[in-house]
């Protein structure tokens, strides 16, 4: 157990708090829950890489917290009309399909890497600015209509795009036509 795998599990601990926090509408106890998981998950991986402890373990476990918190926030924010619901089913449905995938490949006996795409990781990037500006607003009483508007569009783009990209990776890697990556962030 290193250090890093120890930061990734209180993260996943965090995500209820966080959870909780939004529904009983404390936007602040939310918004700083999000924020100390975001500076957790840049602390793991510094550690991970600069004193060497990275693990097979974590490189399972922090991807995990990383979508179970982001996954549990826009879901949240989707059921008090923060976000819109086609934002959120396509947020989920892309995660729940790249899971499907995973799991398929490897009861069929075709195991995919778990490496994630370019659009992939542009994707996660929008949908944590965007559930952070989100929460934002909600925590200091903002309204910032044209950036969520913005964000939610490219939010939308890119992960039909990331589902896309996957998709075509994964019957590349079936049909044994490519390297196809199909899990990622």
């Amino acid at each position: 157990m290193t250090i890093p795998n120890l930061i990734s599990i209180l993260r996943l601990l965090l995500v209820p708090g966080v959870v909780l926090a939004m529904l009983q509408a404390r936007w602040d106890w939310a918004f700083a829950g999000f924020v100390v998981a975001g500076i957790s998950d840049g602390v793991d991986g510094f550690i991970a890489r600069q004193f060497n402890q990275r693990s097979r373990l974590g490189a399972y476990l922090d991807p995990m917290a990383d979508k179970l918190l982001l996954v549990s926030v826009f879901v949240v924010l989707g059921l008090v009309n923060q976000l819109p619901l086609w934002l959120v089913v396509a947020v989920v449905s892309r995660d729940g399909l790249i899971i499907c995938a995973v799991v398929l490949s490897s009861v069929m006996g075709h195991p995919v890497e778990m490496k994630p795409l370019l659009v992939s990781k542009a994707n996660t990037a929008i949908q944590i600015i965007l559930a952070a500006e989100v929460l934002a607003e909600l925590t200091f009483g903002m309204h910032l209509d044209p950036l969520r508007s913005a964000l939610i569009i490219l939010s939308g783009l890119l992960t039909v795009a990331s589902a896309a990209a996957y998709l075509v990776a994964w019957l590349r890697h079936m049909s044994g036509n490519g390297e196809g990556n199909t899990s990622g962030t």
